[in-house]
């Protein structure tokens, strides 16, 4: 972090200050920060091959031919300039206004010229393209010995746009490099520690890595500001895990004979061996009297909502209530109806045939009318309501608690911190947490971004479950799409329900939920499939006549949603067409089909979470992935992963390799994604783990880093402080 810090427009000018903006570089901090995202060697060029349509890139290559032809309209002449990496090539085109810009090009792209060019990928003619790139030479040097000197250097390569190439990022960072002091830049590492790993000093590894002699240069520095980022993140983790543990909770031991063991009386299933393993855990954390702050992540179908439970039942059981938040009104309600399913009776305390030793459950949704809202407010202040579910409608000021003993966070990563700690504010004491997520998280993230919480992990699946086959349909085969149709109408007719999800509502209302990602229509010119339209379309199918077909998104009014869910549960209307807001908890034992539409857009991890719907009765599960991906692209790898496996886990772990890594960090935990520049939590884990011991053991002896201002002062300016209030307790 550097000290004193200018806005780029004050530096360099408005023109270059907005082009930087424009990358999400605003002051000298970020451009020095701004690190190469590549080094190339002045002898080696770029793999053109490998060029995507769409794609801003800087290559490095010869050039082979140049060629100016008059253009059709005469008052411009067309400049090609073919450039090559011994392997293959592509074409520089350039449009001149008149013979002597022509003669500057021809004088400076010479046959055997090697420079970089930057630009924007095209296709023209079945042939890649860069319309009018910008370039610069590598053998542009004032003397021969600034030239051998400059030979042997790295080329860096940062991540750049039209109105600004590399090269000239590379001379506004030199700018700054220059004058740049030891003095000048906070060093947040204690020296112990920077001993302890032989890192380098601050700055040495801000020239090294944008100015680099070597390559070891770079990777020396590139280590450096890891472990920084590591070191940091782990530290403020540390923090925030010390100050909830410092919160005094209420103990809540289980209580023998009570609503617990009548629950595990009468559950019609036996409980898999880790579900007893995380039961046994999450028991044990809710009698100590500080917090219990613990995630729990398991395989689709696994069962964390009954180990959930069952530990809402303890709390229940020493007095106090549990409240479980849910991201989406269609979760909420399917959340209740499964709670109220598995406890009957136990859960109707004071309704004719409930349990006198029961208790209540209540459920707060924005859409409730003011009598069903008062009714849920007055059950969950008066206590009435042990288990009170909703949606962000707990978080108003009105909603109010008897003594809430436990909240369960689903869908954790749809929160941000200060959410979950608005909840955690209703209560008497410092509430314990529960975290769940349907998306298993790899341990590279886990560690990374969960080192505030403990983390169990349900991996088996319960007996009984059906297998769930996965097939890719090429968009394009009409054939291959007739048949899915087909299997569609003979699911139905067979007694079963089929899911059609598509990525959008309709042309105008946008995604709903959605996680689109751009690699399948790099262009982005096809235009998605909408709820709308589908249903239409699937209702103008012959093979699909006669079949009622219900229409579900998160926009439809929560009586509307109710009666559609009750229409496909029931088999009324057996073919739901639907956004991704039937991703997660929605449970239908006789749903036997999903179809995704542009599979291709979508992530790892949630085509999973759709794959889930499937295969949760006795019927087998079919899942067919219906894609426009072209064989070999990204997108398409990515749906073959999918189909090799059902572990979530493994897929977790290829969708971090896959997407990038900003999507992935930023999805993970509110507020802590910004800062990464360099960490890969996959690469690097070995960094995350010495990192977070350092860290650990720090936070440990200086909690309120009294002794460490520059640490506390670069962690508040790097996390929200919004999200993270912890950070102003010293």
């Amino acid at each position: 972090m550097i000290e004193g810090e200018a806005r780029l427009t004050r530096v360099f000018g408005e023109p270059t200050g907005k082009a930087l903006a424009k990358l999400g570089v605003h002051t000298t901090t970020d451009l020095l920060h701004h690190y190469p995202r590549r080094y190339a060697d002045r002898g080696a060029y770029t793999e053109l091959h490998r060029l995507a349509v769409g794609e801003h890139v800087t290559v490095i290559a010869k050039v082979v031919s140049l060629t100016a032809r008059p253009a059709k309209n005469r008052s411009l002449h067309v400049v090609t300039v073919k450039i090559t990496d011994a392997r293959s090539s592509i074409d520089l085109t350039f449009f001149a206004r008149n013979r002597r810009m022509v003669g500057h090009l021809e004088h400076q792209l010479q046959v055997g010229t090697i420079g970089m060019f930057s630009g924007v990928v095209k296709a023209y003619r079945g042939a890649l393209q860069l319309l009018h790139p910008d370039f610069s030479l590598l053998d542009d040097f004032e003397d021969e010995a600034n030239a051998i000197a400059e030979a042997e250097r790295p080329v860096p390569i940062y991540r750049a746009n039209a109105a600004l190439p590399s090269w000239k990022i590379a001379q506004a960072v030199r700018t700054l490099l220059d004058p740049l002091r030891a003095e000048d830049l906070l060093d947040p590492i204690p020296p112990d520690v920077a001993r302890r790993h032989h890192l380098m000093d601050p700055l040495q590894a801000m020239r090294a890595i944008h100015r680099p002699a070597n390559a070891a240069d770079w990777k020396r520095a590139q280590h450096r500001f890891k472990f920084t980022e590591a070191f940091l993140l782990q530290t403020a983790l540390a923090r925030r895990r010390a100050d909830i543990a410092a919160y005094e909770a209420t103990p809540r031991p289980e209580r023998a004979g009570g609503l617990l063991d009548a629950l595990d009386a009468q559950l019609p299933f036996t409980l898999t061996e880790g579900q007893r393993t995380v039961a046994a855990e999450i028991a044990s954390d809710l009698t100590a009297d500080n917090p219990m702050q613990r995630l729990l992540q398991g395989e689709v179908g696994s069962g964390k909502t009954v180990v959930a439970l069952r530990a809402m039942m303890q709390v229940i059981d020493a007095g106090g209530q549990a409240a479980l938040l849910a991201p989406t009104e269609v979760l909420a309600v399917q959340h209740a109806r499964s709670i109220a399913n598995l406890l009957g009776p136990l859960g109707e305390a004071g309704l004719l045939g409930g349990s006198d030793e029961g208790t209540r459950i209540a459920l707060l949704t924005g859409s409730l009318n003011a009598a069903q809202r008062r009714q849920a407010l007055a059950d969950a202040a008066s206590g009435a309501a042990g288990i009170v579910i909703g949606t962000h409608a707990l978080l108003g000021e009105k909603v109010q608690f008897a003594d809430l003993g436990l909240t369960v966070i689903d869908e954790q990563h749809r929160f941000g911190v200060e959410q979950r700690d608005a909840l955690r504010a209703k209560g008497r004491t410092m509430p314990h947490q529960l975290f769940m997520t349907a998306t298993p998280i790899p341990r590279s993230v886990a560690m990374t971004f969960f080192g505030d919480v403990e983390v169990s992990t349900l991996r088996e699946i319960p007996a009984g479950r059906s297998p769930i086959t996965t097939h890719l349909v090429p968009a394009d085969n009409e054939r291959w799409l007739q048949r899915t149709w087909e299997k569609v109408a003979e699911e139905i007719r067979r007694g079963n329900r089929a899911y059609v999800v598509a990525p959008r509502i309709s042309a105008t209302a946008g995604e709903d939920g959605t996680e689109v990602l751009p690699d399948g229509d790099p262009d982005g010119k096809r235009p998605l499939a909408t709820v709308e339209e589908v249903a239409d379309l699937l209702r103008a199918e012959p093979v699909l006549a006669g079949l009622a077909i219900g229409v579900m998104h998160g926009r439809l009014p929560t009586e509307e949603k109710d009666a559609v869910m009750s229409a496909f549960t029931s088999g009324r209307s057996p073919l739901l067409v639907t956004t991704t807001v039937i991703e997660v908890g929605v449970d239908v034992p006789e749903a036997t089909v999903m179809v995704v539409l542009d599979a291709d857009r979508f992530g790892l991890s949630q085509l999973h979470q759709l794959r889930g719907r499937v295969g949760r009765g006795t019927e087998p599960g079919l899942c067919l992935l219906v894609s426009h991906a072209d064989p070999g692209s990204p997108a398409a790898e990515r749906l073959t992963v999918l189909a090799n496996t059902l572990d979530g886990f493994e897929l977790a772990e290829a969708d971090l390799e896959q997407r990038r890594e900003g999507d992935v960090l930023g999805a993970a935990q509110s507020g802590r994604g910004n800062s990464l520049r360099l960490l890969r939590v996959v690469a690097d884990r070995d960094i995350i783990a010495a990192a977070r011991e350092d860290a650990r053991k720090l936070v440990a002896e200086d909690p309120n880093l009294i002794h460490h201002p520059e640490l506390l002062v670069t962690i508040a300016q790097l996390v929200d402080p919004d999200h993270e209030e912890f950070l102003d307790r010293a």
